[in-house]
């Protein structure tokens, strides 16, 4: 299995049972070894009282983002931390895309950086996740050959 193979097979398995991202509406736009782009457009019921994109909305984003990029490789793995900077508001209309990118990967620990950004190029946010990878698959790839 290719390692492209892998992360998308890791994504399908994720994405299963990933009632959370389904339910604030957001796609898979790309994912690969170490990496992965994922989406929303921002509805009223993702705005706050200052009727823009709730940070917690973006940060949910981000954060979904990481964990199919450090999944990718079909080793179950968990945020240990992360910190997010808000840079610009998402808006009513908006397309966010969180595009997550693997970089450090030694032993169980992993560095992610994810980049949130509008239809229109403009980065809201910028993210920073540390992963822990721990027991267990996505899916059984002996059960593949």
């Amino acid at each position: 299995m290719t390692p492209e193979d892998r992360a998308k097979r890791s994504a399908a398995a994720m994405w299963e049972n990933d009632h959370a991202a389904r339910w604030a509406g957001m796609e898979i736009d790309q994912v690969g070894e170490g990496r992965a782009s994922l989406s929303l457009t921002v509805e009223a019921h993702h705005c706050n009282g200052h009727s823009i994109c709730h940070g917690g909305v973006t940060f949910m984003l981000a954060d979904t983002a990481f964990a199919y990029a450090c999944n990718s490789r079909n080793q179950s793995t968990v945020a240990q931390h992360n910190l997010i900077s808000f840079l610009a508001p998402g808006r009513l209309g908006d397309r966010l895309t969180a595009t997550a990118t693997e970089i450090s990967q030694t032993g169980r620990s992993g560095i992610y950086d994810v980049r949130v950004a509008t239809q229109t190029g403009q980065v809201i946010a910028e993210f920073r996740g540390i992963s822990r990878a721990i027991k267990g698959q996505l899916f059984d790839e002996d059960a593949e050959s």
